[in-house]
């Protein structure tokens, strides 16, 4: 079978998973995706691992697009969008997810591929342990820029929504769990924005990319996880309203650990 169809009927199943936990939880997906596309480029299109590194980072971010449009959608129907939050958050993320791909194209790929997963290793922790704690202060602007800024720079070098880092990062600031998710969910949708545009350039004239690539952007696995997750997005952003959340970010913290010790060890 050519790699690139096969890689699309993959990332079809791949696409509803990650949709279901971009609506439920706010986060984008690219801790699943990106481990998964770093596999299937380097064991069915044979890539290098220099190339296939930012590539599953560029692809991941090019699905959240729509993902995230999906799930902030559905969550604004559902009234979990502040626009306080989502102003002064997404002026940061704009930033962060601009610097994030350029830094991500310079440094060494097996270094990229440690740093995501001792990233990963830190976010589960975070899960694990923040809960729904308060904090000692109320949430600001300046704050609130800085959480964006971080929370762009960071998730655009992993490939992922933000989710994972913002959710926490308001639930410390006192946002109501429901809030913060809503507003990472429409997070994502600013970092996939600027982030793949930065990958696409940062990748434009790379002569080792393959068939089918947009600079870094490896289109069948995009169409593939794109084309389920917009409709299992909305499902995550229901259930989030009747299911215990804080579980939930227990059970994926689980998982997002035995990903991370897999590309540690691997």
């Amino acid at each position: 079978m050519d790699p690139a169809l096969f890689i699309l009927l993959v990332c079809l199943g791949l696409g509803a998973v990650v949709g279901l936990f971009a609506g439920l939880l706010g986060i984008g997906g690219g801790l699943i995706i990106v481990p998964s596309l770093l596999y299937l480029l380097t064991e069915h299109v044979h890539l290098p691992l220099k190339v296939a590194m930012p590539m599953a980072i560029a692809t991941s971010l090019s699905t959240i697009v729509l993902t995230a449009i999906s799930s902030s959608r559905a969550h604004y129907k559902l009234g979990n969008l502040r626009q306080f939050y989502l102003l002064w958050t997404g002026l940061g993320i704009s930033v962060g997810a601009i610097i994030g791909p350029q830094f991500a194209t310079m440094i060494p790929a097996e270094s990229l591929k440690t740093l995501f997963a001792i990233l990963v290793l830190v976010i589960a922790a975070q899960m694990i342990l923040l809960g729904n704690k308060s904090a000692k202060r109320d949430v600001s602007k300046e704050i609130l820029l800085l959480i964006g800024v971080i929370t762009g720079c960071i998730s655009s070098v992993m490939g992922i929504g933000g989710g994972a880092i913002m959710v926490p990062a308001l639930l410390w600031c006192r946002v109501d769990i429901r809030i913060a998710i809503g507003c990472a969910a429409f997070s994502g949708l600013v970092i996939a924005l600027f982030g793949s545009a930065s990958f696409i350039v940062a990748g434009w004239d790379n002569e080792h990319l393959p068939q089918w690539a947009v600079g870094f952007i490896y289109l069948p696995a995009t169409l593939g996880i794109v084309c389920t997750s917009v409709f299992t997005a909305g499902v995550g952003a229901k259930l989030s309203r009747s299911l215990n959340t804080q579980l939930l970010k227990k059970i994926f913290a689980g998982f997002l650990v035995i990903v991370s010790l897999r590309m540690l060890l691997g």
